[in-house]
């Protein structure tokens, strides 16, 4: 177990990500951040119980240990945006997503802050996913990383309206073979009671987008899931509901399920 993440190997060809379900917080980071920094709102909320359908289906499962509050996960190094024309939300974001202040005045991180935080907890975390994606190619011939998300159905400042259930990117169809979407699509058609979408508001950030190569045998793709699906409230405390939780689990199960049963063509 490393302070930065837990990694759990398995044999199957699937890597589960998970950048955005850390809560913690270094004492010193905490020390000068405001209310909205401390509430870590914008986590990933129990998706590692979400994912529970994991372990019988032979995924590995990578899920971080710090918020991404400390440093986001899914951001390039060099911050650029991934969604031109919509707010930055940044690798050490100074907002949160309603755009409240997350550090006490004057006291969010500056570039050498920043760069330092880069190399502790983003570069391990990285090395991680690229280290375990030549694991699996090299036993199965091909690998599949499935970045794993969650977020409020309503965010204003970063979306208009409320977001269908599920929500898969792959770069617009360039991260992943579009078979292997094709399957996703007609599995999550097949679950009563979700609506879903491909390439919609969210089309995959960095983890999707720098290591979905299909023409190299790495297939990536990204759900983002809208928390209304398994949260009593989507807002502090952020209390599951339990009948919720476990029919989701049972719809991710079945979506895990096509993409480990797929395989790349001849």
């Amino acid at each position: 177990m490393s302070d930065i993440f837990h990694l759990t190997e398995r044999g199957g060809p699937i890597l589960i990500a998970m950048p955005h379900v850390g809560t913690a917080l270094p004492g010193p980071i905490a020390a000068r951040m405001t209310g909205a920094g401390l509430l870590v709102g914008d986590t990933d909320w129990y998706l590692d119980e979400l994912y529970q359908a994991a372990a019988g289906l032979d995924c590995s499962v990578l899920q971080a240990h710090y918020a991404r509050y400390v440093v986001d996960l899914n951001r390039a190094p060099d911050d650029h945006a991934l969604y031109p024309g919509k707010p930055n939300t940044g690798i050490v974001p100074a907002l949160s997503f309603d755009g409240d202040a997350l550090y006490q005045a004057g006291l969010a991180p500056r570039d050498a802050e920043i760069a330092e935080r880069i190399g502790q907890y983003w570069r391990p975390y990285h090395d991680a996913v690229r280290d375990q994606l030549a694991r699996l190619k090299a036993l199965h011939g091909f690998a599949i990383l499935w970045d794993a998300h969650s977020i409020r159905a309503q965010v204003p400042r970063l979306f208009d309206g409320v977001l269908p259930d599920l929500n898969f990117g792959t770069n617009d169809g360039q991260s992943c073979a579009p078979d292997l979407s094709a399957a996703l699509m007609r599995a999550a058609a097949a679950l009563p009671g979700y609506s879903h979408v491909l390439d919609g508001r969210f089309k995959g950030g960095y983890t999707t987008r720098h290591y979905g190569a299909p023409q190299s045998g790495i297939h990536a793709i990204q759900l983002e899931i809208a928390q209304t699906n398994y949260l009593a409230i989507e807002a502090a405390p952020f209390t599951r509901d339990a009948v919720k939780m476990a029919r989701l689990a049972a719809s991710i199960a079945a979506l895990l399920a096509a993409a480990r049963a797929w395989r790349p063509a001849d």
